[in-house]
């Protein structure tokens, strides 16, 4: 049992407002595996007063920038010197398969990496010369902290989501009060220690597990200066109405329903595997998943058999268990919801290929759903349409190259995707055409010194790199 009877505001453990702490269930077989206090408005108070207190006096804004860096490199360090740890915890709270949790670490560290490079490189203060000979007017451009910050991430990959904000925000000199799911209290709880432990100013950082009526206290709060959002859509509309009533800095990342494009020229059984790790990763329960497969009409039941093995082929069970690929959705309610979709399919039409809404056999306590894959699906039905966030997969047929870019551009997200083809010149022509913020061709690895973040309903401004670092800064013009 594994028990967080406090909470990490302003870098100190103190008692939480509300003395009742709440039962962490395992996804597996929803057995209490920790206890874990949650913030209340209370808490958010204290935690934002000393967050605006700490950044006024300017002890970690003033900081140096290669002394900024030093700090959050020590961090990193000990993120990497833990990363067993930190896989097997989110694993126990959140049902992610072991593979996942494991490889999700060395990405950590060229998360982080790409955000150290960026700040080293990072034009905090630039003297420009006049664009007129004859002037004498100079401009001295500054990059200054916005603020106070408030992060907000979703459960589904808490340890990935809480650095790719709270690195850029205190490499920039900001102070944060990063809230969290309440199911990822343990592996949250944990990465307060290692905060704790590189000894960073009183107020510049607090980690508050909360519900989502605390949650919207905090990005509604007048002291929060920039909010920093990761999860679903709706969730991103409301954040979003608030920071615009109050003139918040804001960035969001938000939901997708990414499509994987499959080339008539494409190797097939390549692309299939690659559909196993672009599509399937940590359950479905993931934004960037590319859940619409489309295939040419020439070789679709070529591609619906090759991905009906794949999936059948794929352990669903204890994520402890390393043979495991599909764990537990998170909650009782998020596998009803996903088992709802499945029926929805059955009822739109789709052609059921395998899986269905029945609980896999022997997992009926856990929250279990059996991977699922629809053929004859059309674009405009709901399971083509709409993020199920779990392992549902739909085949779609295309007749040519620009009926397959018409649609996957025929959706409401514009987050991640894919091109598969023989011919690597023909993907990137047509990667170029898909309206969506980050793709990859035949599998590639995404980059974190590049850009990350959404079109359309997928979300507002970029993560990783030098951009994701200048999000936490506002400009400042000197005139002499």
């Amino acid at each position: 049992m594994i028990t967080y009877d406090r909470l990490f505001i302003a870098g100190s453990w103190v008692k939480p407002s509300n003395p009742e702490p709440l039962d962490i269930a395992s996804p597996h077989d929803r057995s209490v595996v920790g206890r874990a206090a949650q913030a209340r408005p209370a808490d958010v108070d204290q935690a934002l007063a000393a967050a605006r207190a700490s950044f006024e006096s300017g002890e970690w804004r003033q900081t140096p920038p290669d002394e900024r860096i030093a700090v959050l490199r020590q961090f990193n360090g000990l993120r990497e010197d833990n990363a067993e740890k930190i896989a097997r915890l989110i694993s126990l709270e959140s049902g992610s398969a072991g593979w996942f949790t494991r490889a999700g670490q060395p990405g950590l560290t060229r998360q982080a990496n790409a955000y150290l490079k960026a700040a080293e490189e990072f034009g905090w203060e630039e003297t420009l010369a006049p664009s007129d000979p004859a002037s004498t007017v100079r401009s001295v451009v500054r990059r200054e902290a916005v603020g106070v910050v408030a992060a907000v991430i979703p459960w589904n990959s808490p340890f990935s989501s809480a650095t790719s904000k709270i690195i850029p925000a205190l490499l920039a000199g900001n102070s944060v009060v990063l809230k969290v799911s309440p199911e990822n209290s343990l592996s949250m709880g944990f990465l307060a220690e290692l905060l704790e432990r590189v000894g960073l100013p009183e107020g510049a950082i607090s980690v508050l597990p909360a519900d989502r009526q605390t949650s919207e206290y905090l990005v509604s709060h007048r002291v929060v200066d920039k909010i920093a959002f990761t999860g679903s859509t709706r969730a991103g509309r409301r954040i979003a109405a608030i920071a615009g009533e109050q003139l918040k800095r804001v960035s969001l990342e938000l939901g997708g329903k990414s499509a994987a494009i499959i080339l008539p020229g494409a190797d097939i059984e390549k692309a299939i595997a690659g559909v196993k790790f672009g599509s399937l990763l940590n359950n479905g329960e993931s934004c960037i998943a590319q859940t619409r497969i489309l295939a040419p009409r020439s070789r679709y039941e070529e591609v619906v058999a090759g991905i009906k093995e794949l999936v059948e082929s794929l352990k669903v069970g204890d994520p402890g268990d390393p043979d495991t690929f599909i764990g537990p959705m998170i909650r009782p309610d998020q596998q009803e919801r996903v088992r709802g979709y499945i029926r929805l399919g059955i009822e739109e039409g789709a052609r059921l290929v395998t899986g269905g809404p029945q609980i896999p056999e022997g997992l009926e306590k856990g929250n279990y759903v059996t991977p699922t894959v629809f053929a004859d699906v059309d674009n405009s039905m709901r399971i083509a349409q709409e993020e199920i966030f779990g392992p549902v997969l739909v085949v779609i047929a295309y007749d040519d190259e620009d009926d397959a870019v018409r649609i996957a551009n025929d959706s409401e997200y514009g987050l991640s995707g894919g091109v598969w083809s023989a011919d690597e010149e023909q993907a990137l022509a047509v990667a170029r055409r898909v309206r969506t913020g980050t793709i990859t061709v035949n599998g590639a690895f995404v980059a974190f010194d590049g850009p990350f973040g959404g079109f359309k309903a997928s979300g507002i401004g970029r993560e990783y790199g030098a951009v994701g670092l200048g999000t936490y800064t506002e400009y400042k013009t000197i005139t002499l």
